[in-house]
């Protein structure tokens, strides 16, 4: 199954997509509002039952997408996850994922203008798959790490370089506001299958400048969220972005940063398509 957050008529809510649009869930499940609150109940299922033959609503035309889960809780992301990704960066092997966070208001939905920033001119794609923690938990065993996640979603860390290296911490780089992109849908584990043969690519103007397979993860993505649950509390609706591989635009040479008007697409195949248009900040 496949979910969306979004604005209908001034009003947000979530729904299902079925074929020729979206059924309004908000409708369905009386006293939940929200994709997230749908996750912390664990009303996926039911709410998957509950649309089964019915017609769409309404197209998607009709509504504007949110990110996949608008207000996550925690936004974690694993750096330099990738062999090529490392290797072009010039870093050393580690012994455990490279975290940092990002602020849910850094992030837009599918078909949103992601924001280059006044104040630089380095915006670069990271094409990513993110996961949303659907059961919470602590000291989360990577054999039942699986068994944690609600589902899966494109996700496009956009990074304002020169800041990120301001210091070596990332997160001024990570969290310009609308630097980000998260969608369209969140997909369930049972469309995705086996989640390392999935395919991702990020593409620039057409032109293919990233492309890997979840299973050239270093740290695997049980072993992702079995770490990050160790130093801090997973919760419903949480989401975690895996990394990005290598190909990105800084280690380029020359250097290729995204500028008004680019079109920037993240492609995991049956996790979906992410397409956002670069807009400079006014």
């Amino acid at each position: 199954m496949r979910f969306v957050s979004y604005v209908r008529l001034g009003r947000p809510s979530f729904g299902a997509l079925v074929e020729g649009g979206i059924i309004d869930l908000a409708k369905l499940i009386p006293g939940i509002d929200t994709l997230a609150e749908a996750i912390a109940e664990d009303l996926l299922a039911d709410a998957a039952r509950a649309v089964h033959g019915r017609k769409a609503e309404f197209a998607m035309s009709d509504v504007t997408l949110l990110p996949v889960i608008p207000n996550p809780g925690k936004v974690l992301c694993v750096g330099v996850n990738y062999v090529a990704h490392r290797e072009e960066t010039g870093r050393k092997p580690v012994g455990h994922p490279t975290f940092f966070t990002r602020f849910a208001d850094s992030l837009v939905a599918d078909g949103a203008p992601v924001i280059k920033p006044k104040v630089s001119d380095n915006l670069d794609y990271e094409g990513e798959l993110a996961l949303v923690i659907g059961r919470g938990g602590r000291n989360i065993k990577p054999e039942d790490a699986l068994d944690h996640v609600a589902g899966y979603a494109p996700f496009m860390d956009g990074s304002v370089r020169d800041w990120q290296r301001h210091t070596a911490q990332f997160t001024p780089g990570k969290n310009f506001p609308g630097t980000g992109a998260f969608g369209p849908a969140l997909v369930t584990p049972d469309e995705i299958g086996d989640v390392t043969a999935l395919p991702i690519e990020t593409r620039l103007n057409g032109e293919v400048m990233q492309k890997a397979t979840l299973a050239d993860l270093i740290f695997s993505i049980p072993d992702v969220i079995a770490y990050a649950s160790t130093f801090t509390p997973l919760s419903p609706g949480d989401v975690i972005a895996t990394g990005t591989p290598g190909g990105v635009g800084e280690r380029r040479e020359p250097s290729v940063w995204m500028k008004d008007g680019d079109v920037v697409e993240v492609d995991l195949g049956p996790a979906g398509l992410l397409v956002n248009r670069i807009v400079a900040e006014q």
